[in-house]
């Protein structure tokens, strides 16, 4: 049994460190509440554009109109991998990481060992993964999280629409985690490019309100416009989820982490107090045997 000096040193030690992740849960739920309250406000307003830009892309002719729904032979892929700038936040980076390594050596094996697939990574714990074991990172952004604005993801948006268009890669996609609730992120790998359009199976009915829309100037004018502005919203909503559910894995880690501390101290004060007994004990029996000693 260790001695009580060592015991009390213990003691301190994880009382400090508790005080840390109690004060880490209390910063990431305050982040945590603001970028729920984004992610909310935000995720009808995208899910409706996306849905009304599907619908719409299935009508246009991919050729002329709308390039970001052409659908071409898988050859060159992009994948944009979010992770977060910190860690302390459980599983999130590694489930993001496994994930992405599981497309490479599976899904896209053949493009990835043909040098066909790049990466673009979103947050420090990914970047630094993929760069030192020498992946093909052709880009980061890690500064996203510091300053996160709509204006800062548009430039990236821009940058992959132009990449898609330009037939530079034939398919993008993202690897994130969605909000739920601060208990749960769902992590989901979403096709950005090319847009996906919403075909009915053979024999289904397409109700009118679903296809039918009334455009003005017209259709082609408004397809021009609504797409950019759609995929911006779509990376943004993304980068949002990200940063949420981030908050929310960070205050379940750290709230499990004070209470696993909370244990740790209850048994050591109960390991404290059998050693001050044991040393009481110890000390009262040397006193009587000092005694008898002298009566002797």
């Amino acid at each position: 049994m260790p001695g009580l000096k060592e015991v009390r040193i213990r003691i301190a030690s994880v009382k400090s460190t508790q005080q840390i992740t109690n004060a880490m849960k209390m910063v990431a739920a305050s982040k945590l509440r603001r970028a729920q309250n984004a992610i909310l406000k935000l995720r009808p307003y995208a899910a409706k554009l996306r849905e009304i830009l599907q619908n719409l892309s299935s009508t246009i002719d991919d050729s002329r109109e709308n390039a970001f729904s052409q659908e071409r032979p898988l050859e060159k892929i992009l994948l944009v991998v979010l992770t977060s700038n910190r860690g302390l936040c459980g599983a999130f980076n590694t489930n993001v990481i496994k994930t992405t390594l599981t497309l490479l050596q599976g899904t896209y094996l053949n493009q990835y060992q043909a040098n066909q697939v790049s990466l673009i990574t979103i947050g420090k714990k990914g970047t630094d993964f993929f760069r030192k074991r020498k992946y093909p990172v052709m880009g980061s952004h890690d500064d996203f999280f510091d300053e996160l604005t709509f204006e800062h993801v548009s430039e990236l948006a821009e940058k992959l629409m132009k990449s898609f268009a330009g037939k530079e890669f034939d398919k993008i996609e993202l690897i994130y985690h969605q909000f739920k609730n601060a208990a749960v992120q769902r992590l989901v790998t979403e096709q950005f490019l090319p847009i996906v359009s919403i075909k009915p199976d053979k024999g289904q009915v397409v109700s009118k309100a679903e296809s039918d829309y009334i455009f003005e100037p017209d259709k082609e004018t408004i397809i021009r416009e609504l797409i950019p502005k759609t995929l911006r919203i779509q990376l943004f909503k993304a980068v949002l989820d990200s940063f949420a559910s981030e908050q929310g894995a960070r205050m379940t880690a750290m709230h499990q982490a004070t209470d696993n501390a909370t244990n740790l101290i209850r048994e050591l004060n109960i390991s404290y107090n059998k050693a001050r007994q044991n040393a009481i004990t110890k000390e009262l029996l040397e006193i009587v045997s000092g005694a008898e000693a002298l009566k002797g």
